[in-house]
């Protein structure tokens, strides 16, 4: 069962005053069927610099990569591989392949030749915090194991994340929108 994220968002009342607006467990959870993969959405912002809104800004579809001007916070609870098997990554490999080739996810571009079903950049700068468990980090032709507390700066590079542990792995993501080098 997907760990249920709590949610402050602070504004201010008609005096100005600092207030709690809105307080409780994170509404906009997604789980990907096919990998288990759980995605807990915190909020969004369309520009920079951003106007302060009373409305709840994750409540939304949204892809994985934010608008151009924006960001996203989004906390995703990565399960271990072997929890599935080769024909579901092979199953996981072609919804990617797929989902590519029709151009779905704008600022998402996918390399459908790596090592990894879920190498992929995005037109943003990331910033990804690991808050529970253990990840390796997958580049063009290296690894890196991470762990909880560890924090990665990722810049619009082709990437994936292999969970290959026997437990989840918890991370923080915020994505704030960037121009990239590979995009003309």
């Amino acid at each position: 069962m997907p760990q249920k994220i709590r949610r402050v968002v602070t504004g201010h009342d008609k005096t100005g005053k600092a207030v709690v607006i809105m307080d409780g467990d994170a509404p906009n959870v997604r789980v990907r069927p096919a990998t288990g993969l759980v995605s807990t959405l915190l909020w969004v912002t369309d520009e920079t610099p951003y106007t302060e809104s009373a409305k709840d800004e994750a409540d939304r579809e949204i892809g994985i990569t934010p608008p151009l001007t924006g960001s996203i916070l989004r906390i995703l609870e990565i399960p271990p591989e072997s929890t599935r098997s080769a024909a579901e990554n092979e199953a996981i490999a072609a919804e990617m392949r797929r989902s590519e080739a029709a151009g779905e996810q704008a600022g998402l571009q996918r390399d459908l030749n790596a090592r990894h079903h879920g190498m992929h950049r995005t037109e943003s700068i990331d910033y990804a915090l690991i808050l529970k468990g253990n990840i390796t980090m997958l580049l063009d032709d290296s690894e890196t194991d991470l762990k909880e507390g560890d924090v990665v700066i990722m810049q619009g590079t082709y990437h994936a994340w292999a969970n290959r542990s026997k437990e989840p792995c918890m991370m923080a993501f915020i994505l704030i929108g960037a121009k990239v080098p590979w995009k003309k």
